[in-house]
């Protein structure tokens, strides 16, 4: 496997001739090649933190694969696809099928050891297969709330709350029923 940068930190100008595709308050992300990426995180921290629930989640298919990574950066896994929020923005419905993949998406984070079940819409892509993929982990181990309020938040932004909770009682009644009991 071919390393990107086999050091410890990585500096602006070692990705200044790779392709910024994304950018947030924890860091950047630039695309390495067809099938990887580099997130540059700004505090070495985050870094830390989203390396532990990269490493935990290596079984698991919702999780980006990981190639190397160093003080400041991690080298992953680039998902072809879109993000479920403009997914939603697009389609402007949910179909149970989604919705059954994003709760056995929520199971996958418990039975990883996450302590938070729960992620934003625009934190989960769906590939060109059509699986979930999950990214920005930093958080993975921070909360243990028994309610996903920041997908439910991205639904309700879409007006998509109840379709979404309609599917999650018809495939799921006793998730359904947990979720109400703690809102």
């Amino acid at each position: 496997m071919k390393s990107y940068f086999n050091k410890r930190r990585v500096s602006r100008r070692d990705i200044e001739k790779y392709k910024l595709i994304g950018s947030g308050k924890d860091g950047e992300v630039y695309q390495l090649s067809h099938d990887k990426c580099v997130k540059i995180f700004f505090l070495e921290e985050t870094q830390k933190k989203e390396l532990k629930a990269l490493v935990i989640g290596q079984s698991s298919s919702i999780i980006p694969r990981l190639y190397e990574y160093g003080e400041n950066y991690i080298v992953m896994e680039y998902i072809h696809g879109i993000s479920l929020a403009r997914h939603l923005k697009r389609e402007q419905k949910i179909t149970e099928e989604l919705t059954g993949k994003i709760l056995t998406m929520l199971s996958e984070f418990e039975n990883l050891g996450f302590t938070r079940w729960d992620t934003e819409v625009r934190h989960i892509l769906i590939n060109e297969q059509g699986q979930l993929k999950v990214i920005d982990h930093k958080r993975a181990f921070t909360s243990n709330s028994k309610v996903p309020g920041k997908l439910l938040k991205g639904f309700q932004k879409f007006g998509l709350e109840k379709e979404f909770l309609k599917d999650v009682k018809k495939i799921q009644p006793s998730v359904y029923n947990t979720w109400m009991k703690h809102q």
